[in-house]
C-alpha cells in the first residue's frame, strides 16, 4: 500500500522522529502555546496513519517542544478568522487525533498546562506522564461551551465520577498530584525528567512483541463497557491470533536461549 506524502505541517508545527521502535511526535507552535490550527490537524492526522502503517513503530509519544507548555487547545485566532472547520478532521475529529482509530499505544508527555482541546488530546492517549507542574483543565463551561472533543466523555472514565463532574462543571484545572492520586496519569516527575521518563516507558513497551501488544491493547479497549460474554469471545479470538504467531514461538525460545527475542510481527 502506497503511503501519502506528509503534509506541510509535518516537521514544522509538528515534529516527527522515529528511533528504537518509538515515534516522537512533538507539538511545535510556541508562539501560540501549541494551539491546534489547521496545519497541526493535518499533520497529526497524517502522523496517526503513519504510526499505524509503519512496522518499525510500536508506540508513540506526544509531547511539546517548549518546556512548561503542552497545548492550549483550539487556536481561537484561527477560529476568529473563519478557519474553525480546519481544526477538525472528517474521520479523526479535533486535531486529527481525538476520534482516530489507532492500533498502537500513545503516551502523552505533559509539562505545564493542558487545557481544553489540549487536555482532550492527552485523554485520547492510552497513558499520560506528567511533570510536577502540569495542569489539566476543561474550562469550556466558563466560556459557554462544552468539552466537545471527548473531554466530557473520557474524563468520567478516567477519574472518580464525582471528581470528573466537578472538573467539568467548574472548569477548574486539576493539578498533577491530584491527577496521579486518582489514576488519571501514570507518572509525575520533575519537569527536567519528563522526556526521559516518557521515552523510557515507551522503550519498555517497544521491546515487546508487536502482535501481543496490538491484541492486548485491543482487549483493554474492548473491556470498557462490553459484556462478560462478548469480552470472553474477544479474548479467545485474540488468544488464537497470538498463540499461532511466530512471535509466540520466538518469545519462549529466546528465554530458553538467554537472549533478546527477535520479533518479526508475524
Amino acid at each position: 500500500m502506497t503511503r501519502s506524502a506528509p503534509p506541510e505541517g509535518v516537521g514544522t508545527v509538528v515534529r516527527f522522529d522515529v528511533a528504537g521502535g518509538v515515534a516522537q511526535v512533538t507539538l511545535s507552535r510556541p508562539e501560540s502555546r501549541n494551539a491546534i490550527n489547521g496545519a497541526v490537524t493535518r499533520a497529526l492526522a497524517w502522523i496517526v496513519e503513519e504510526v499505524d502503517a509503519n512496522p518499525d513503530i510500536l508506540v508513540a509519544v506526544l509531547a511539546s517542544g517548549t518546556p512548561g507548555m503542552f497545548c492550549a487547545g483550539a487556536d481561537l485566532a484561527e477560529i476568529a478568522r473563519g478557519g474553525g472547520a480546519d481544526l477538525v478532521d472528517a474521520g479523526k475529529g479535533f486535531g486529527g487525533f481525538v476520534k482516530a482509530e489507532r492500533a498502537k499505544p500513545w503516551i502523552a508527555a505533559v509539562d505545564g498546562a493542558a487545557m481544553g482541546g489540549g487536555f482532550e488530546l492527552a485523554l485520547a492517549c492510552e497513558m499520560i506522564v506528567a511533570s510536577d507542574r502540569a495542569l489539566f483543565g476543561l474550562p469550556e463551561v466558563k466560556r459557554g461551551l462544552l468539552a466537545m472533543a471527548g473531554g466530557a466523555i473520557r474524563l468520567p472514565r478516567r477519574l472518580p465520577r464525582a471528581l470528573a463532574i466537578e472538573a467539568l462543571l467548574t472548569g477548574e484545572p486539576i493539578p498533577a498530584a491530584t491527577a496521579l492520586a486518582h489514576g488519571l496519569v501514570n507518572r509525575v516527575v520533575p519537569a527536567d525528567a519528563l522526556g526521559e521518563t516518557a521515552l523510557a516507558l515507551a522503550g519498555r513497551i517497544a521491546r515487546n512483541a508487536p502482535i501481543a501488544l496490538r491484541e492486548s491493547l485491543r482487549l483493554a479497549r474492548a473491556s470498557d463497557g462490553a459484556g462478560e460474554e462478548a469480552l470472553w469471545q474477544a479474548n479467545d479470538a485474540a488468544t488464537l491470533r497470538v498463540v499461532t504467531s511466530a512471535d509466540a514461538r520466538e518469545g519462549p525460545l529466546a528465554f530458553m536461549e538467554k537472549r533478546e527475542p527477535r520479533w518479526t510481527g508475524t
